[in-house]
This record gives C-alpha cells, sequence and structure tokens, in this order.
C-alpha cells in the first residue's frame, strides 16, 4: 500500500492522463538556450520522466527575440528550431512521461535594450526601461504566443504552459502596477485581462481540444498596485472559458521584496491560496513553492488544497523522487533543500544550472557514474559534505569504502547551518546521507580521529578534514568574551545581551540572525508571514519579533555588508539583518579587546576610535584548511577535497561537487 495514494493517483484530463499528480516545474537550466545542448536536455528530462514524474514543464522559451529573457536565449519561432526539440520530446515520451513546453515573454524583464511591455515603465531589477506595445503591436505579440504553441505540438509537446505569472509580460498586463494604458487593452480589470484570455483563446483553437494548455496565474502578487483577489478569480475564470486544461500557481513578482522559494520560507507556504482559488474554476488546480517531500505534497491534496503539486527545483535534487515515493522510500530522497545556490544563482550569473545536493543535475551526459572497473579499499577522512558527497559516490560505484569521522556524528559544516533559523532544511541532506551510507555499506568510524597507522593498507585516501576558524590576529583576542562561531552555534556556548560579530561574510551573516532569535522558529508559517507582511490578501504591514540582543555585525571591507552572497537569497538575509536592528558597521579596523569590549577604528589612517562595550564577541574571521594528514601518508594516494582544499566559505556547493567528480573518476 502506498503512503501517498493521492499523489500517485492518475489524474484524466479527457483527452489524456497523466499518471501522477506530480509536475515537475518549470526550471531555466540554461541547457535551452543553445541548439546544441538539446541532446543534454533531452537526457535531464529523461531521467526526470524515468523516475515517474507526471508532466514535465520545460524552461521558458521566448516567442519571440523582443520576449527573450537575454539577447540569444532560447526560443521558439521557427519549423526548424521544432524539428530541434523532437530528441528531447522522444526521451520523455520513451521514458513514458509527458512534457510541456513554458512560453515566457521576459516583457519589461528582458535584459537587453529591445523589451516591451504594457506601459515604458522600468522594472526596479533591470537597467532596460521598455517601449510601450502599441495597438498592432500587442496583437503581434499574441500571434507570437499562438504560433510557438502550434510550433510545440510539431515539436512533439503534449502541451504548452503559458506564463501568466511572476511579473513577466502577461502579468505586467494584468496588474495597475505597470498597465497605465487607455486602449482596450488597459484600463478596466476587463481590459486587462484581455491579452491573456486571449492568448489562451487563440491558441486552444491553433492546438485543437487534445492538447494541454497550462496558464500560469499569479494567485499573490506581493507587489503594490497588483491584481485584487477578485481580479485574480474572475481571470482564473475567464481562462477556463478560453480553453485552459490546468490552471498553474504562480507567486510573487520577481521583484517582490517578500521571499517566496529560499529555504527561510516554510515548506507549503502558499497552498492557502491555492486552496482558496480552487473553488473559482472547475479545472485541475495546481499547487506550488517549497513543496520537497511527499508527505507534504500528500497532505495538500487529500485535504483538497490542489489537484496537482508542482516542484521544480526538488527534481534537479532528486530525479527519482516520486519512484522513491512509490517505493514508501521517502527516507531516501535528496531533498532540495531551497539555497538556490547552483540553480537559481548560476542562472542569473548566465552560469549553467546545476543542484547544490544533486551535481549531476543538467550534467548527465557528463558526470557519469559508471560502475568502477575494479573495487579500491578507499578511505574517506571526514563526514562533511565533500567527505559524504565522496564516501556515498564511491562505495555506489563498486568500491569498499570506509570513512573516518572525529565527531559523534556526520554533517561536518551542515551540522552548523541546520542550526540557523532557516535553514532547518539542511538537516535533510545529512539525513540523506546517513541513509545512504547505509544502503552503499559504507563503513563508517565515528568518534575517530584518523591517524596514519589507520591509513595504511588503502589503495586510496581521501581527505575531506574541511576547516578550522581563523583567529585573528587582535590584542587581546584570548579574552574570555571571545568566542567562535563553532562555540556558539555548534556547542551553544552562552552569549550576552550585547554583541559584536567579526567578520560579515556568509557566516557572520549566519551567525547575526542565529543571536537575533529568542529560539529557532522552526520555519513557523504564522510567524514566518508576520515577519514578512503577508497577509490573508496580500501585502500587510511586517510585524517583526524583536531581538533578544543588540547586534553589531563589522567588517574590514568597505563594501556592502552581504555583497558576497547569492543573488537570489542576499537581500533576504540584509532585510532579515535590518528587521532585527543589527548594527552593522564597515570599513573597521580591530584595535584590541579587554574588559571594556571590543575597540575600533576607521580607514587607513585609523580615525574616529570607538568603543563597542559589549559582552560577547564572536569571531566569524574566515577558516583555515583542516590538511596536516596529507604530509604524512607516504606512497599512499592522497586526495584532497572540500575545506581541506580550499578553505572558502563554507562552500559546500564545491565540496559536494569536488566530491562527487572525484568519486567518479577514481
Amino acid at each position: 500500500m502506498s503512503e501517498y495514494p493521492t499523489l500517485l493517483s492518475p489524474l484524466d484530463l479527457g483527452f489524456t492522463t497523466l499518471r501522477n499528480r506530480v509536475v515537475m516545474g518549470s526550471m531555466h537550466t540554461g541547457l535551452e538556450d543553445r541548439a546544441r545542448d538539446l541532446p543534454k536536455l533531452a537526457a535531464y528530462f529523461a531521467e526526470r520522466a524515468r523516475g515517474g514524474v507526471g508532466l514535465i514543464i520545460t524552461g521558458g522559451y521566448a516567442p519571440n527575440r523582443t520576449g527573450w529573457l537575454k539577447p540569444f536565449s532560447g526560443k521558439l519561432t521557427t519549423a526548424s528550431e521544432a524539428r530541434r526539440h523532437r530528441p528531447v520530446t522522444e526521451a520523455v515520451h520513451a521514458e513514458g512521461g509527458k512534457i510541456a513546453l513554458q512560453i515566457l515573454h521576459a516583457g519589461r524583464y528582458a535584459y537587453h535594450p529591445f523589451s516591451v511591455s504594457a506601459s515604458a515603465i522600468k522594472a526596479p531589477i533591470n537597467p532596460f526601461t521598455p517601449r510601450a506595445l502599441s495597438d498592432r503591436g500587442v496583437r503581434a505579440q499574441i500571434d507570437a504566443f499562438v504560433r510557438c504553441a502550434a510550433l510545440a505540438r510539431e515539436a512533439g509537446y503534449d502541451g504548452v504552459e503559458i506564463m501568466g505569472s511572476e511579473g513577466y509580460l502577461i502579468n505586467q498586463f494584468l496588474a495597475p502596477r505597470t498597465n497605465k494604458r487607455a486602449d482596450r487593452w488597459g484600463g478596466s480589470p476587463e481590459n486587462r485581462r484581455r491579452m491573456a484570455v486571449e492568448i489562451v483563446r487563440r491558441t486552444r483553437a491553433a492546438v485543437g481540444p487534445d492538447f494541454i494548455i497550462v496558464y500560469r496565474l499569479s494567485m499573490a502578487e506581493l507587489v503594490e498596485d497588483g491584481q485584487t483577489w477578485d481580479e485574480i478569480t474572475a481571470l482564473g475564470a475567464e481562462v477556463e472559458a478560453a480553453g485552459a486544461t490546468i490552471i498553474n500557481t504562480g507567486i510573487g513578482w520577481h521583484e517582490a521584496r517578500v521571499p517566496t522559494i529560499v529555504t527561510s520560507v516554510p515548506r507549503a507556504a502558499f497552498t492557502d491560496v491555492t486552496r482558496a482559488f480552487k473553488p473559482h474554476v472547475g479545472i485541475p488546480v495546481v499547487a506550488t513553492n517549497r513543496i520537497n517531500m511527499p508527505q507534504v505534497a500528500e497532505e495538500i491534496l487529500a485535504s483538497g488544497g490542489a489537484d496537482l503539486v508542482s516542484m521544480a527545483r526538488p527534481m534537479l535534487a532528486d530525479p527519482d523522487w516520486v519512484r522513491k515515493a512509490e517505493q514508501n522510500r521517502a527516507d531516501e530522497i535528496n531533498t532540495c533543500i531551497a539555497c538556490n545556490q547552483a540553480c537559481l544563482d548560476h542562472i542569473f550569473g548566465n552560469r549553467r544550472a546545476t543542484c547544490m545536493v544533486n551535481p549531476r543535475a543538467a550534467r548527465e551526459t557528463e558526470l557519469v557514474l559508471a560502475p568502477a572497473r575494479r573495487a579500491k579499499r578507499v578511505a574517506v577522512v571526514g563526514a562533511g559534505p565533500a567527505g559524504l558527497s565522496a564516501a556515498v559516490t564511491l562505495a555506489g560505484r563498486g568500491h569498499r569504502v570506509e570513512l573516518f569521522e572525529a565527531a559523534d556524528h556526520i554533517g561536518g559544516q551542515f551540522d552548523i547551518a541546520r542550526r540557523i533559523p532557516g535553514k532547518e532544511e539542511f538537516a535533510e541532506t545529512i539525513r540523506y546521507y546517513e541513509r545512504q551510507l547505509d544502503l552503499t555499506g559504507v563503513h563508517v568510524r565515528l568518534g575517530v580521529r584518523a591517524t596514519p597507522a589507520d591509513l595504511t593498507g588503502f589503495d586510496e585516501v581521501v581527505l575531506a578534514t574541511g576547516v578550522a576558524p581563523r583567529v585573528p590576529d587582535i590584542p587581546g583576542i584570548d579574552h574570555p568574551s571571545v568566542l567562535s562561531y563553532v562555540d556558539v552555534v555548534r556547542h551553544g556556548a552562552p552569549v550576552g545581551a550585547r554583541v559584536a560579530v567579526i567578520g560579515a561574510g556568509g557566516i557572520g551573516v549566519d551567525v547575526s540572525e542565529y543571536l537575533t532569535h529568542a529560539e529557532s522558529p522552526a520555519l513557523d508559517l504564522a510567524a514566518w508571514r508576520a515577519e514578512w507582511g503577508v497577509g490573508p490578501d496580500g501585502l500587510v504591514a511586517p510585524r517583526p519579533s524583536a531581538s533578544p540582543r543588540h547586534v553589531y555585525l563589522l567588517q574590514r571591507k568597505t563594501s556592502r555588508i552581504g555583497a558576497g552572497l547569492g543573488k537570489t537569497t542576499g537581500w533576504v538575509h540584509r532585510a532579515a539583518l535590518k528587521s532585527k536592528g543589527v548594527e552593522q558597521i564597515t570599513g573597521v579596523n580591530y584595535e584590541r579587546v579587554d574588559d571594556d569590549g571590543l575597540h575600533i577604528t576607521f580607514g587607513p589612517k585609523r580615525e574616529n576610535p570607538r568603543t563597542l562595550a559589549v559582552d560577547t564577541i564572536v569571531v566569524c574571521a574566515g577558516q583555515e584548511s583542516v590538511r596536516d594528514l596529507a604530509s604524512q601518508l607516504g606512497e599512499i594516494p592522497v586526495h584532497l577535497i572540500g575545506g581541506a582544499d580550499v578553505a572558502a566559505e563554507l562552500d559546500a556547493k564545491r565540496a559536494i561537487d569536488q566530491g562527487t567528480r572525484l568519486a567518479a573518476a577514481l
């Protein structure tokens, strides 16, 4: 008996049936942008179809050049382009899956000077001001959507998703925020809806009755001057009448100042919106955003909150997500922890997307984990992210692996990360690796600090011994008030009411968030909504909880604190620190620590001396590699990975990728 009967039940759409209620949501990878990468895209989607996904939705394809997200990004505008998509659709169909192409027109989010929109209003996240479309121009854009859908059918797709959400072109026509028109495409709600409804109506006429049309509808704008709830539900009814098969939930605009998919957002945070919308239409509705485990998905569906669930990044993290759910093996799922580090941050940095916890995502043809030709005896020293990825991948390929860990538990720096408020999901990765160690037969030796004698007789040694906190050269750094971030976060050392945090990189920001919460909020939905000002009908005044401490966050650099954080998550951390009253000080010289507190000056001339009268000083001033063993192992081949190789800002993305790639090569 399945533990997830609703999730895994088929959905009859009348002309076709989806094998379950799982939609792999649209996730741009970068493979869409070059014809030469379509074979890689085919392999990527085929692996997810083989894993059991009911319906796959591609990354966004522009219906014309003005709709490009950036110059020369993916588009579908010609019959020759459609023919090149055939290997993609055929690969998915060969695995029993269905696939829809997402049609996405960027509108004013287009990162090029030829962008167009409802009105000539520049987006706050884009330097380019769009050109306002004429009436003829609007009709030409509708034509382009329809032509793109017809070409998708020629390419073998089972359907299309029309992107009407997240602040892209169609959404820009729908919202008063961006539509200041006085013609038939603007003004009244009915006029603002006209473009969206016409696209669906004419698409249905062009593709016929036996083709899936998913409409991605913005159900929570999370920006000022967005659509009202009555307008949203009216749009849903009109889109259904125009011929949509399914309505997918869209949450927020890209310029919204409310986080929607980062790890600090509670699971299924926006499913109440879908639940409220569902009675207004008679076609299937999809819930989305921060749904990452089968139990969560089953609860949404079984309670009637939606008919399907959409997950994009969870399918990057584990292509076998559905199959594992079918076989009641949810404890083996490599859970998406919503870090965004290798998916969205890569895309916004013009790099190919992948996944921090699964470096093979979108690299299936390149990072191949074939069985080992000769089983070796391999020692892995250190059970942090790098060592864990290496150990389970090596064992999965058939090597005999022994894992040494000085602590009495695995996890390394992830064991610290999971204790930070809003990063509780990192515990899922530790759980995943615990299960994989057992399944792959790795011999785990906890509480053992490996010595050269322990490592004799191995064919290969992988040193993943990580990092140690760097102790800065500051007079008085040995004062009793000074603690390392490890003392505070992992070991729970007492911290006073006034705290100075030395170092404002990723660790310093995390520690500041840790110190400004009375206790871990455990991703409580009500508290999160109050913190960010999310009410039942849209934005409300935020009501952040008070910090139990006054925190100073300091850095030597004169640049903005948090400038090096992820593109899609950094702003969330900076906003959280501001809401907690963290005093951020840059361009600091650390003069000394004594009983009066932390003494600082500013600039190269050490001017404007100031004493921070704090009870506790927490040092987050970088790390140093721990790799003493490397020089003690004689002729045994030694491989350094993770922090032992490079003592970066606890770069788990690099560590897991490095461990996986090394294991694939040995």
